[in-house]
């Protein structure tokens, strides 16, 4: 009798494990197919269905996930060892995962909270590259809008009245004397000093025939050209770039520095520094003035404010970041950070 009480016993424990284990995946296979479903639009409701079936299956009526870091609750962390925190499940009557007393059941959530982490930063770095693509197109027309102002403005007026003076008032008239020779070669002159500026606005030629660390260098030579005390410090040995990551630092340092002619109040101390070495994962660019500027971008500056969210474009573009900031004395500081291109 005693061996047949046990054996119920045991058959009992066995069932109840049998359960647990099912329980356990219903959960996992429910959650996953939805996380593995969620876009930018769903992402929402489907990762709160997933913090409430989480409490359900420990026991508790309700949850709420919570995109915020610094409240109690079962944190849910980004993908990777680095330990960052993207959001937190709140379970009434639960404070920390260390509170579920079953090892399995807790190896379980911590498990979902993993593949919760995940969606979120899946869906936040696609929200991101959205955005991106977008402002990308924008700054693309924008940059259409201006080249066509330039040609239209400046060089086809030009061309225009070159064309005129060719014709002359008289159609009949061949000969033309020096002062008229003098006037139409100025204005070649000009025409072509024009098309160069517009070519310079698509893409840097110096880039194309030196490299980008003689862009740079030309930029600051500009700089200093017009009174500003300016130390440049280039410390790469990457013997090639590939074009796009030229392109984006050249640019971003274009940007910069027209800003500091722009708002630093005058000729002041300026800084550029450039930072790739091989063998490192990350670089950098830096650009920093002594200038009069605070560093605020009022509502009103709406053109400012279009150059900082074209700089962060263009470095997002290449897998960077931008920091734009104020000094404690004034000035600007701009910081881009980039992932190091891999060599061929």
């Amino acid at each position: 009798m005693a061996l047949q009480v046990e054996s119920v016993a045991e058959l009992r424990e066995l069932y109840r494990a049998a359960e647990a284990r099912a329980a356990r995946l219903r959960l996992m296979s429910v959650c996953g197919r939805q996380l593995a479903l969620a876009e930018v639009g769903t992402s929402g409701p489907i990762l709160q269905s997933c913090a409430k079936r989480l409490a359900f299956f420990l026991g508790f009526r309700t949850a709420s996930l919570l995109r915020e870091s610094d409240v109690s609750g079962l944190p849910v962390p980004a993908p990777g060892s680095t330990g960052r925190v993207l959001g937190t499940v709140r379970i009434d009557g639960l404070a920390t995962l260390e509170a579920v007393s079953d090892p399995e059941d807790r190896e379980t959530c911590r498990l979902l909270l993993e593949m919760m982490g995940a969606t979120i930063d899946r869906i936040d770095r696609e929200q991101r590259l959205e955005f991106v693509v977008g402002r990308l197109f924008s700054a693309q027309e924008e940059e259409r809008r201006r080249v066509s102002h330039e040609l239209h403005d400046g060089v086809a007026q030009t061309a225009t009245a070159l064309a005129r003076l060719l014709e002359g008032s008289n159609p009949g008239q061949r000969d033309l004397g020096g002062a008229e020779r003098s006037r139409l070669a100025a204005i070649a002159r000009d025409l072509v000093r024009e098309l160069r500026a517009v070519i310079q606005g698509l893409r840097p030629t110096i880039l194309d025939d030196l490299g980008l660390a003689a862009g740079l260098r030309a930029l600051t030579d500009g700089l200093e050209a017009d009174g500003y005390a300016v130390a440049a410090r280039i410390d790469s040995d990457f013997p090639v770039w590939p074009p796009h990551f030229e392109t984006a630092l050249f640019r971003v340092a274009q940007e910069a520095l027209t800003n500091v002619r722009k708002h630093a109040g005058g000729p002041c101390a300026v800084e550029l520094e450039l930072v790739a070495r091989t063998g490192e994962a990350t670089g950098l660019l830096r650009i920093t003035d002594q200038g009069k500027g605070t560093g605020q971008v009022g509502p009103d500056n709406r053109l400012a404010q279009f150059g900082i969210d074209v700089m962060r474009e263009r470095m997002a573009s290449i897998g960077g970041t931008l920091d734009w900031r104020a000094g404690k004395s004034g000035g600007v500081t701009v910081l881009a950070r980039f992932p190091l291109p891999v060599q061929p």
